[in-house]
C-alpha cells in the first residue's frame, strides 16, 4: 500500500496545550502509531499507510476539539483519546488464538512477531525481567530480530525514549580505509541486518522520522565511547567480535531506566587469534550478577528455512564454522 498524506489545520488552537510540555503529547502519538504527524506552522502534515493516516487524524481531531472545549490536554487525555477511538485497531490480535496471544511480541505493520518454540519464550521472559540479557548461539536462531523486536515494542509502549542499535566494524580481512565512500557509507554494511530487522517492523516514513529525531540510532560501536544512555534500549549484536575493553566500554555506557540485548555467536568470531573475545570473558566472569541473565540457543533452535539446519550440521562435520 502507499503512502499518503493528510493536514489537518490548527488554527485558533493553542500549540502548546495541544502540544503539551516538550511536545509530550507529539511523542505520545509518534509513539503509538504507525503514520507520522509532524507540525508545520498552523498546520498537522500525516505521513503514512491510508488506514493507519486516517485512524491518526480521528485521534488529533479528537485532541484539537477537547484543547478547544477545556483550554488544556493533558497526556492521560491523549492516552484515553487513542483507547476509545483506536481500540480495536489491532485486528491482528483477534485473528490469534488466546494461547497464543502470550507468545506475541510486537504488533508490526504488516504482521505479527512471535515467540518460535520454548527457547525464544524463554529469552522474551529474561528480557522483560533483567536489565541485561546476553543472547549467545548460532545464526538463524533470532537472537537479533527478536531484540530490535522487543526494543521496538518498548518504545511503542514509552517505556523508554530511544532505541540503540551498534554493531563492532570488525574488517575481517577487508580494509575500511579502503572502502569506497564517507564514515557512514563505509560502515552501513555492517549494519545492514540490523536495518533489514527494522525494515520489517516499522513504515519507512516512522523509520525516517525517528532517524531524524534521534529517537533510533543504529551505529558502530566505536561510536558509543563516552556516552551515557539513559531511557533506552540498547542493542549490541554480533558481540563475539568485540574486545574485553570493548565490551566492558558497551556495558558501562548504560544510564537510568535503560536495558541492554548482547547477541553473539561463539563460533563466529572474526577477531585476530591473540585478541580474546569480550563476549567469551562475559560469558565468565558477570555469571550470577543480579540483572544479568544468560540465554544460550542451540542448532536446533533454527528458525530460518529447514535446510538451514542441515547445512550447519553438514559444515561442522567437514570442521568449518562460522560465516553465517
Amino acid at each position: 500500500m502507499g503512502s499518503t498524506e493528510q493536514i489537518i489545520s490548527l488554527t485558533g488552537v493553542d500549540q502548546l496545550a495541544f502540544l503539551g510540555f516538550n511536545d509530550a503529547n507529539l511523542t505520545i502519538l509518534e509513539s503509538r502509531f504507525d503514520a507520522v504527524p509532524i507540525v508545520r506552522g498552523d498546520s498537522v502534515v500525516i505521513h503514512g499507510g491510508q488506514a493507519d493516516v486516517e485512524l491518526l487524524s480521528r485521534v488529533i481531531n479528537e485532541m484539537i476539539y477537547m484543547v478547544r472545549r477545556n483550554g488544556a490536554l493533558m497526556q492521560t487525555d491523549v492516552e484515553t483519546i487513542i483507547d476509545v477511538v483506536a481500540g480495536g485497531r489491532s485486528s491482528l490480535g483477534t485473528q490469534l488464538k488466546g494461547g497464543e496471544l502470550e507468545d506475541v511480541i510486537f504488533f508490526a505493520h504488516k504482521s505479527v512477531i512471535k515467540a518460535k518454540g520454548p527457547r525464544q519464550l524463554e529469552y522474551t521472559q529474561k528480557v522483560r525481567e533483567n536489565d541485561i540479557v546476553f543472547a549467545i548461539g548460532p545464526a538463524g536462531t533470532g537472537k537479533t530480530y527478536l531484540a530490535v523486536a522487543m526494543a521496538v515494542n518498548a518504545y511503542r509502549n514509552r517505556e523508554v525514549t530511544k532505541i540503540i542499535l551498534t554493531r563492532p566494524a570488525v574488517e575481517a580481512g577487508e580494509s575500511l580505509g579502503f572502502l569506497p565512500g564517507d564514515l557512514q557509507e563505509k560502515v552501513d554494511p555492517y549494519l545492514r541486518p540490523l536495518y533489514d530487522a527494522l525494515d520489517d517492523m516499522i513504515p519507512p516514513e516512522k523509520l525516517k522520522s525517528m532517524g531524524e529525531r534521534r529517537s533510533i540510532e543504529v551505529v558502530p560501536l566505536a561510536f558509543m565511547r563516552g556516552r551515557t544512555l539513559n531511557n533506552a534500549f540498547v542493542i549490541l549484536d554480533e558481540a563475539q567480535n568485540t574486545t574485553t575493553l570493548q565490551m566492558k566500554m558497551f556495558l558501562t555506557r548504560l544510564g537510568v531506566n535503560s536495558r541492554a540485548i548482547i547477541t553473539g555467536d561463539l563460533t563466529q568470531t572474526d577477531l585476530p587469534k591473540n585478541v580474546e573475545s569480550g563476549l567469551i570473558q562475559a560469558t565468565s566472569i558477570l555469571q550470577g550478577i543480579e540483572g544479568i541473565e544468560f540465554i544460550h540457543f542451540e542448532k536446533s533452535d533454527v528458525v530460518r528455512h529447514k535446510l538451514v539446519k542441515e547445512i550447519i550440521r553438514a559444515y561442522e562435520e567437514h570442521g568449518v564454522s562460522g560465516g553465517l
